[in-house]
């Protein structure tokens, strides 16, 4: 059984985040049942990479002295799965946001799908979505958003290693993805699309790998609560 000692000599936890859950809000919960089991006044507790509210999957989390590997996790390579919607779009390039534009599927067809992806392959420059939680001026990217303000947003230079179509069910298209830091499969989904003239959001996202973590190996927030030494 883990003691308190574990946790603030540090501990890498693999958490198998729900839909609708921040990042942020899996840490605080995680903490607080840590906290609780040991009564500890404080631990210091810290995610490897923000999933979006709307996505699942692993998340890596380090408590005590672990915390100071984050930077080391979070520059490793992910790998994610999920399901494009072509014909459409939305403003938050995701469910967030309700479809602001629609376009004709007509011309897509399997190979111009399985062609396409080849463009996304290697290094690329991609734009955030202004969705996010990129900080300019000192405000989340978000906020300038919610507010309906246009804001110049820079792109940055990512690489993607494999962009795999693993299910065409027109307008659905299921994909494999292996990625470096700082890739926003949001825009991906958009910029897919964009480049299919078609348009396209993401509606499913689940992170299945960072580095040699696996989704597979990971517990639910409640698994791993009961797992915890109770009174």
């Amino acid at each position: 059984m883990k003691t308190a000692e574990n946790f603030l000599s540090g501990q890498v936890l693999l958490i198998d985040k729900p839909l609708h859950w921040t990042s942020f809000q899996v840490v605080n919960k995680l903490r607080w049942a840590i906290k609780k089991a040991f009564n500890l006044k404080k631990i210091k507790v810290g995610h490897a990479g923000t999933l979006d509210p709307l996505a699942t999957g692993l998340l890596v989390i380090c408590t005590g002295k672990m915390t100071k590997q984050i930077d080391t996790f979070q520059a490793q390579t992910k790998e994610y799965t999920g399901t494009i919607v072509l014909g459409s779009t939305t403003p938050s390039y995701d469910l967030e946001t309700k479809i602001d534009n629609t376009f004709s599927t007509q011309h897509i067809t399997e190979g111009l799908i399985h062609e396409t992806t080849k463009q996304f392959i290697g290094e690329i420059a991609q734009f955030p979505p202004i969705f996010s939680a990129i900080k300019k001026d000192g405000k989340r990217l978000y906020e300038f958003a919610r507010a309906g303000k246009n804001v110049e947003i820079k792109s940055r230079n990512i690489t993607i290693n494999t962009f795999e179509i693993t299910r065409i069910a027109l307008p659905e298209v299921d994909f494999r993805v292996v990625c470096s830091k700082g890739t926003y499969i949001r825009s991906l989904a958009h910029d897919f699309g964009k480049a299919l003239n078609s348009g396209g959001h993401l509606s499913v996202l689940q992170r299945t790998k960072i580095g040699d973590f696996d989704v597979n190996d990971s517990l639910s927030i409640e698994k791993f609560i009961k797992s915890l030494p109770s009174e």
